[in-house]
């Protein structure tokens, strides 16, 4: 194998040495083959993220991978000492030196208390040391400093213990890349080895393929560091830490032959290959008396009896439910999945047991009978035609794969239990790798090159958004020509896409899945090594998941969903009125329910929500569980072709037809038209004689689209169909149809489970809105947009929304009973932005405690010092948390840092146990003087909930403006129902704002509020780049608008013009025209008139027109200009003068 080879780099970074290695896996595996290179070595920085992809990938192309890392090293425990930290490389000897160097680079990770990798001791490194590879780290190791400093003695003692410890495993490694301090020290090195006895290897300190990438690599490296190319004080590398050629280094060490044949030696001394095993589950954790598979059939078994008792399924059912029971049983024990089975349904039920709410399952798990009566999943198989099939395959050996829904917030408690049961040793979640992808490597780069933002964001702009597979650079440019022209525009950008190019796909960092988990049958560190995210209080993998099961461990995924803690909140609250109310038990077959979702007023329901679902529904009308299932699964790109014929088809406006008769009953609850995999998979059972094994193999072959696969298929599919006297010609249509509708069909356990939770969400807000909107608003309170759409829906629904207070509201949103029995949603604290829970919680505490509370000033005496400051008052009083003790919000607010200082006196006679010196009995209002000023007007005090709340409750903004919404031509835009193209104008607050991009730039989605609805507009990029800056959460806008019929018949909104409110009706207003009484003193009037409006020189100066009868009975018009700063102000104000008997604002035409 090493026959005429010259040299094998030993040290090497891939893209896993995270924004520093710019070399991928499949690159440095070319590189060794381009380079005729038999082995070839991995070193990341302080990791082992790529050694089992590197050793799989580079053993198939017949290298030998060579397993290694770049470790930081502490000399001693002196944090004064200069010499203390430095870098070694270790490399895989054998399989011990595997598991002690996992250990040690886990160790880095494990012990990192949230700052970062910690550095390995001599004495860790030493104890583990055997069956590893130590060569010295040239100029960055341990010997470096220390020679440089002159300390020569030092220096060979530190060389000594590593002698002592590695013995033959040790070498003293030379790099030369032009470095001054590689010449300087270069001589020291030999002479120490020479006298140690130490074998020299040379080294290329490599981060880049070859010299076109250094200017790439450069950029990563200012990546890397936040800083950009310009900065003379960065790290840099020079030119020469590229792959050489076994010439290019053999020529570079010409004096030192050795040095370049050790490092053939060294691969030779390595005898170790990380490969892929079976995987290999952990034990059951409960003690048996049998095997495993006899608890798996005792468990289904006594399942099943129960589930069969409790839906009262007929006895002459009960043989089907049986037979499938023992099928699926015999299929998982042939399988060697028992054990799995068992897993699974105990932290399943662990949970249920621990009021921990489950999904009813999700994936294709749903499909399995044995899952349903273990409890893991809670869809009846059998009832929906679900497959075993689909989720297990008897003909096609893999891991099953259970994704399992937990309450959002109590998914933590699962995992801890896990970690109890199986050992925290032997569960950790798994790691994840963030990349340079098209948009971000542009932003990246075009930071460091210092191109202007602007710029920079406008090409972004000009990449495709495809979130389920976003395109490279590369395809971007192939599709977009505006992005080839840009590149021609000059060298700027030019060198822009050149280096976006070439580092794009490189890792950038690491993170965890998001649900991923893995249980070892070991402590995992034995298994592979461990990462550990600062942030985290759980280990993860190093290796990604697809490396981590090909390790030969098992992932369990536990999600998080919050729909699940919002119904859980929901039963709760139902249970105060109803303590007998299940879930689980409500009818599928509830009209209210399914009038609410053919009405599409679906806000806030699970799946169902979005507006084109919501077109859907209304003219689908839904009126059984199936047609969820079915709508779930077909909105969605592919199968959303087929929603209108199947709209058509249950209306009875096109007629349902099949290819054959065979595929009647099978397309029967979806009108003949495919949906589901499922019934890609009966539809070759039943036409060509496929077992469902057989079929499942179909489906994923179909879906691949691999031409050979396909062919080879479509032969035995048209051969088994002739079995049942299906022509030919027949059999090869139902073939490419079937193929068709197999590309994009959907799982249909996966969607009956999520029409599942769709249905109960959709129950609760029909049969109890005010329960649901409250427990939906607790769990978005931080989501502004989203509790503007609830609030909105509660005015709809004409449920009043309480706001926050002191006294009445806890920490949640919650019901408040009316004398009369009529419920309201109470805004919770936890409504109230940047007040913390804390402190928060300790107002309820200190009101459940000593009961509610009088006054501002008792409040704050009642109230420890430190845990609320002055913003914190400021924004409860801004909120109108204090009103039922002191309704003037301004005055609250204005009172903030007394109520502090308050606070702060009461807990200094507390803590010191001390009499307050005034007394039980003493009015604080003696002593602590609240300000006494006028309240906020009704704008400013829905501006101040708004900005806390991030929605209003006392009123609505387009209120302030009632008095002159008659002289304008405004109208309800929520009102409109056209089939004529018209334009007109009309007026709402912006309460979300939708930003996305087209080639012809920015577009904006928004959605508007009035009085008593929520109406989305589409603005476009000129007018939308031009008018952005008014688009701001809160603010009250006058549009012009262009109503048109989109393809689905619904109205369609497109902003021809905005501007703010309040600028519009000054542009709009030429004069006023105010009329006063007869016998007006006018004299007396004008100065009453002056003392009442308030002149602002910096506003704008209004026409006026004083119309009265003199004492002749003629009418006289006196015209005058006054500076106005708000006309709303100046007609309510003037309205309330006695002398005026109306007042009329002539509007421009």
């Amino acid at each position: 194998m090493f026959i005429d080879q010259k040299f094998i780099h030993t040290r090497c970074r891939s893209s896993f040495s995270l924004a520093e290695g710019a070399i991928k896996i499949d690159d440095l595996v070319k590189l060794a083959i381009d380079n005729n290179m038999p082995a070839l070595a991995i070193t990341d920085n302080g990791n082992l993220f790529g050694a089992l992809e590197f050793s799989i990938k580079a053993a198939k192309n017949g290298i030998q991978p060579l397993l290694g890392s770049i470790v930081e090293i502490l000399i001693d425990d002196d944090i004064n000492n200069l010499h203390n930290k430095s870098k070694i490389l270790l490399i895989v000897k054998d399989d011990i030196g595997w598991k002690n160097l996992s250990y040690l680079i886990s160790k880095t990770f494990l012990n990192n208390e949230g700052q970062g990798q910690t550095p390995i001791s001599l004495k860790e490194l030493f104890n583990h040391s055997d069956g590893l590879i130590c060569l010295l780290g040239g100029i960055y190791g341990p010997l470096c400093s220390y020679i440089v400093s002159g300390k020569i003695k030092e220096a060979m003692e530190i060389t000594s213990s590593f002698k002592k410890h590695f013995s033959n495993r040790l070498f003293m490694e030379i790099m030369r890349h032009g470095i001054e301090t590689e010449k300087s020290t270069e001589n020291y090195f030999l002479k120490i080895a020479s006298d140690s006895s130490i074998p020299i290897v040379a080294t290329n300190n490599i981060y880049f393929g070859n010299l076109n990438m250094f200017e790439a690599h450069d950029c990563l490296m200012c990546i890397s560091e936040g800083t950009t190319i310009s900065n003379l004080n960065r790290n840099r590398l020079n030119k020469d830490h590229y792959f050489k050629s076994q010439n290019e280094m053999v020529e570079l060490f010409n004096d030192i032959p050795s040095a370049i044949s050790n490092s053939i030696f060294i691969a030779k001394m390595c005898s170790f290959l990380l490969e892929e095993r079976a995987p290999s589950l952990p034990s059951y954790p409960k003690k048996l008396s049998f095997s495993e598979h006899q608890a798996l059939i005792n468990d289904s078994q006594n399942g099943l009896k129960h589930r069969i008792k409790v839906l009262d399924i007929g006895h002459n059912e009960e043989s089907i439910y049986s037979d499938r029971l023992s099928f699926e049983l015999d299929v998982i024990s042939k399988m060697g999945f028992s054990g799995y089975f068992l897993i699974v349904a105990e932290f399943v039920n662990w949970a249920k047991e621990n009021n921990i709410p489950v999904g009813p399952g999700r994936g294709s798990g749903a499909g399995s009978l044995v899952a349903w009566s273990l409890g893991i999943t809670d869809l009846n198989p059998i009832k929906y035609n679900l497959l075993f099939e689909r989720f297990l395959n008897p003909e096609r050996v893999s891991m099953p794969d259970f994704d399992i829904d937990f309450c959002q917030l109590k998914r933590d408690q699962v995992i801890d239990h896990v970690q109890d049961v199986y050992g925290k040793d032997r569960v950790a979640q798994i790691i994840t790798f963030g990349s340079l992808q098209a948009r971000g490597v542009l932003r990246d780069v075009g930071r460091v090159l210092e191109i202007p933002y602007g710029k920079v964001d406008e090409l972004c702009r000009l990449v495709p958004i495809n979130p389920s597979e976003p395109p490279t650079l590369q395809e971007a440019l192939d599709i977009e020509p505006k992005l080839v022209a840009a590149m021609q525009t000059g060298e700027e950008i030019s060198q822009l896409f050149e280096i976006s190019l070439k580092l794009e796909g490189l890792y950038k960092n690491a993170a965890t899945h998001a649900a991923g988990l893995v249980i070892g049958d070991k402590p995992l560190v034995e298994i592979l090594p461990l990462y550990k995210d600062p942030k985290s209080n759980l280990p993860a993998t190093q290796f990604n998941m697809k490396y981590t099961e090909l390790s030969g461990l098992v992932k369990f995924d536990f999600l998080g969903l919050k729909t699940l803690s919002i119904l859980d909140m929901a039963t709760n609250l139902l249970k105060k009125y109803n303590p007998s109310f299940k879930l689980e038990d409500i009818s599928l077959n509830d009209d209210k329910t399914y009038k609410e979702i053919s009405s599409g007023n679906t806000v806030g329901i699970f799946q169902l929500e979005s507006q084109g679902m919501r077109d859907v529904l209304v003219k689908l009308k839904p009126d059984r569980f199936e047609e969820i299932i079915a709508v779930v699964a077909l909105y969605r790109p592919g199968p959303m072709d087929n929603i209108p014929s199947f709209i058509n088809r249950k209306h009875g406006f096109e007629k349902v037809e099949v290819l054959h008769p065979l595929l009647k009953a099978i397309l029967d609850e979806t009108y003949g038209i495919m949906i589901y995999q499922e019934q890609v998979m009966e539809a070759a059972q039943k036409l060509s004689g496929y077992s469902l094994g057989q079929a499942d193999l179909l489906r994923r072959a179909m879906g691949k689209k691999i031409k050979s696969e396909m062919e080879a298929q479509k032969e035995i599919f048209v051969e088994g169909a002739s079995n049942n006297n299906i022509e030919k010609n027949l059999a090869s249509k139902i073939f490419e149809l079937i193929a068709r509708f197999a590309g994009y069909g959907f799982n249909k356990s996966h969607a009956a489970a999520y029409a599942l939770i769709a249905y109960q969400t959709a129950w609760f807000k029909a049969n109890h809105p005010e329960i649901f909107l409250s427990s939906l608003m607790t769990f978005d309170s931080d989501l502004s947009d989203k509790i503007n759409i609830y609030s909105n829906e509660l005015t709809r629904l004409g449920i009043s929304l309480l706001g926050p207070d002191v006294n009445y509201s806890k920490l949640s949103y919650d019901l408040e009973e009316s004398p009369e029995g009529e419920l309201s949603i109470r805004t919770g604290l936890c409504g109230i932005k940047n007040v913390g829970d804390k402190a928060l919680n300790s107002i309820i505490d200190e009101r459940d405690n000593n009961g509610l509370f009088n006054n501002l000033l008792e409040f704050a005496s009642r109230i420890d010092d430190g845990l609320l400051g002055k913003s914190h008052y400021e924004h409860l009083a801004s909120s109108g948390a204090f009103m039922s003790i002191c309704s003037n919000r301004h005055k609250a607010f204005m009172s903030a840092q007394i109520l502090v200082d308050i606070s702060a006196s009461s807990s200094v006679d507390k803590y010191s146990q001390q009499q307050n010196i005034f007394g039980e009995s003493t009015d604080l209002s003696e002593i602590w003087k609240l300000p006494n000023v006028d309240d906020w007007n009704v704008k400013d005090i829905l501006e101040k909930e708004r900005t806390t709340l991030g929605f209003y409750y006392s009123g609505h903004p387009l209120n302030y403006f009632d008095s002159f919404f008659k002289y304008l031509n405004i109208k309800d835009i929520s009102k409109i129902n056209t089939d004529v193209d018209f334009i007109f104008d009309s007026v709402g607050v912006v309460v979300q704002v939708s930003e996305s991009s087209s080639r012809n730039g920015r577009f904006a989605r928004v959605l508007l509020s009035n009085k008593s609805s929520l109406t989305e507009v589409s603005i476009y990029s000129d007018i939308y780049s031009n008018k952005k800056e008014l688009l701001k959460l809160g603010t009250v806008i006058y549009l012009t608008v262009s109503v048109m019929k989109a393809p689905n018949n619904r109205n369609r909104f497109l902003v021809k013009d905005i501007y703010l409110l309040e600028d519009r009706i000054n542009s709009l207003i030429t004069l006023f025209e105010i009329t006063l009484k007869s016998d007006i003193n006018i004299k007396k009037f004008i100065n009453n008139f002056k003392s009442n409006i308030e002149i602002d020189q910096n506003s704008y100066k209004c026409l006026l027109h004083f119309i009265f009868e003199d004492g002749d009975n003629n009418i006289v018009k006196v015209e005058t200009k006054q500076y106005i700063k708000s006309p709303i102000l100046f007609l309510k104000k003037i309205v309330s003068l006695y002398d005026v008997i109306s007042i009329n604002p002539i509007i421009k035409k």
